[in-house]
């Protein structure tokens, strides 16, 4: 099929694909709002390391190519076995990148929602992670015998098994596919995810990555021409550009096609409308070096499988390394691919300046700021960009960068946002996003007392989580009451300590989260469910065309789960 021949459709697009569930986890943010909030704040998220905190060589450190700069993450090195019914011994023989994931895609899924226990349908896991991690953390396990103590390590250790375990601990079925490409890796994820989903192998995909770099607070050496930078800092597009710095992170999404997370009444933070993957193989200068062809071609792509003309797309995120030859290649793929699209119509920026580069999750990291601002309408700056390099001309170009925070008002009366991502060894991969569709209005939430329901492991949990809803009630007054409750009593997996209410209202709700007074539970069935016994909450809302919210997700009792010898 040509390019230039559109793929012919039904109305309501059925090769859309909706997120409905996000988590992440980057340097100087321990969630995704912490996150995002970083990005409308300009804010630079890199840790400028002292000589003290750094183990390395002495000769190493004191040479003046060695730059005390990383993107570290905090709690790294923090975990909540008990929460998951595993052992702290087999804890600590997990990887951090299988113990962050495991979190996150339980976050993910809690963010959507649903309740991984009483989800119906199979779920895919697809995710890239760092094959270096399991090295590093610690030496291999015993493979001369395959007794359950060397299984046991095992699993826990080799990144191949990162999304089974995934699926196991949040017990689900489906497929798990743990992935490697490079740094594409997470667009590869959600791209498969995608295409499974499409392809009816799957109701409900959980698709991310993850890389924790070890030692984890460590410097590196700059090198001319290399792609990082020489101080520290990235510098996106920028004529003092000289790369990026080394940072982990972790993110992950709940995908669903459209149109059934518009029936199932799910939360929609953006549509996926098209993804492509491809290589540069022999087409290159060089083995790993970009291909303006070859990159142009994969974002025509993205573009054509969504029926998106380059017109209607008026943002791009762009790899943007910080590095002006990378960059410069980039902006003429991205033109190639954009075509006549007027000039200054796309604006254009880089997450890395904030956070460095997340290797295989760096995808993650532009997308998830993409969704966001899909979601509230804004652009956010690309810091530490001052002057263009002047082998990038974006006059010549439909873009524009993007330096400070501005409303998002499309003259083509849609928003639409391109994330490309680009790895060594050739790869490329990119997504089309689009804002989430308008949902069909309805009348107000009604007076009637509803039930709300809190369950964690403990006491302790169970009163972050009231802190935790009462601070989100606070900040979303317009929430409705019914659409809270729904998604508390079907959306959270029923734990062994409870909390129950009667509310008629979102200040309700409010008022019983500060009291220390006994429940105030309505039904018997929620009498039941209060004490511990079995109850499905799900036939409070019969009859109700309740709609699930992102409320706040379980509070994990994170602390240091590490080994550092077998």
């Amino acid at each position: 099929m040509s390019l230039d021949e559109p793929f012919t459709t039904t109305s309501g697009e059925p090769r859309d694909i909706a997120i409905i569930g996000m988590s992440c986890r980057f340097p100087g943010a321990r969630s995704k709002e912490a996150f995002w909030n970083n990005l409308l704040s300009g804010n630079d998220s890199i840790t400028y390391l002292t000589s003290d905190e750094v183990a390395v060589d002495e000769s190493i450190l004191n040479d003046p190519n060695y730059v005390l700069a990383c993107g570290a993450l905090d709690g790294y090195d923090e975990f909540d076995p008990a929460f998951f019914g595993i052992t702290e011994r087999s804890a600590a023989k997990m990887t951090p990148e299988h113990r962050i994931f495991l979190q996150s895609a339980w976050e993910a899924v809690e963010d959507g929602g649903y309740d991984p226990s009483r989800v119906d349908g199979e779920v895919g896991i697809y995710a890239a992670c760092n094959p270096q991690t399991a090295a590093l953390y610690s030496s291999p396990p015993d493979w001369v015998s395959a007794g359950p103590e060397v299984m046991e390590r095992t699993y826990g250790w080799v990144p191949d098994t990162l999304t089974s375990n995934a699926l196991y601990h949040l017990g689900l079925t489906g497929e798990a596919l743990t992935l490697s490409a490079t740094c594409t890796g997470f667009h590869f994820a959600v791209h498969l995810a995608c295409q499974s989903l499409l392809l009816g192998q799957t109701d409900m995909a959980i698709a991310g990555g993850v890389i924790v770099r070890l030692p984890h607070k460590r410097g590196y050496l700059h090198q001319r021409g290399a792609p990082l930078s020489r101080d520290g800092i990235c510098r996106p597009f920028d004529t003092l550009g000289s790369g990026t710095v080394l940072s982990s992170g972790v993110a992950t999404l709940l995908l669903k096609p459209l149109d059934l997370a518009i029936a199932d009444r799910d939360n929609i933070y953006a549509v996926i409308k098209g993804s492509a993957v491809n290589n540069n193989g022999r087409t290159a200068m060089a083995y790993g070096v970009a291909q303006p062809e070859r990159l142009g071609a994969c974002i025509a792509t993205a573009m054509h499988v969504g029926n998106v003309t380059p017109d209607t797309v008026t943002a791009y995120e762009a790899n943007g390394l910080g590095l002006p030859l990378a960059d410069a290649l980039e902006v003429s793929a991205a033109q190639l691919a954009f075509g006549s699209a007027p000039p200054a119509s796309c604006a254009i920026g880089s997450v890395k300046g904030n956070i460095g580069h997340a290797g295989l999750v760096a995808g993650g990291s532009s997308t998830i700021k993409a969704v966001f601002s899909l979601l509230h309408r804004q652009l956010v700056p690309t810091i530490n960009l001052t002057e263009s390099h002047p082998d990038i001309n974006f006059a010549e170009t439909p873009f524009r960068p993007q330096i400070e925070v501005s409303p998002w008002e499309p003259d083509c009366g849609i928003r639409r946002m391109g994330v490309t991502a680009i790895g060594a060894g050739g790869y490329n991969a990119h997504l089309v996003l689009e804002e989430p569709p308008d949902l069909p209005g309805r009348p107000p939430a009604d007076t009637r007392p509803r039930t709300a329901t809190l369950s964690a492991c403990n006491e302790s949990a169970l009163a972050r989580q009231r802190i935790a809803l009462r601070e989100w009630l606070t900040k979303y007054p317009e929430q409705r009451i019914d659409d809270i409750c729904f998604t508390l009593n079907t959306g959270r997996k029923a734990l062994p300590v409870r909390w129950a209410t009667t509310v008629s209202s979102t200040e309700d709700l409010l008022v019983a989260l500060e009291e220390t007074a006994t429940q105030r539970p309505l039904h018997d069935i929620t009498h039941a469910w209060a004490n511990g016994q079995e109850a499905d909450l799900t036939v409070l809302h019969r009859g109700e065309a309740c709609r699930r919210v992102p409320l706040p997700t379980y509070p994990f009792e994170q602390r240091r789960i590490w080994r550092e010898n077998w």
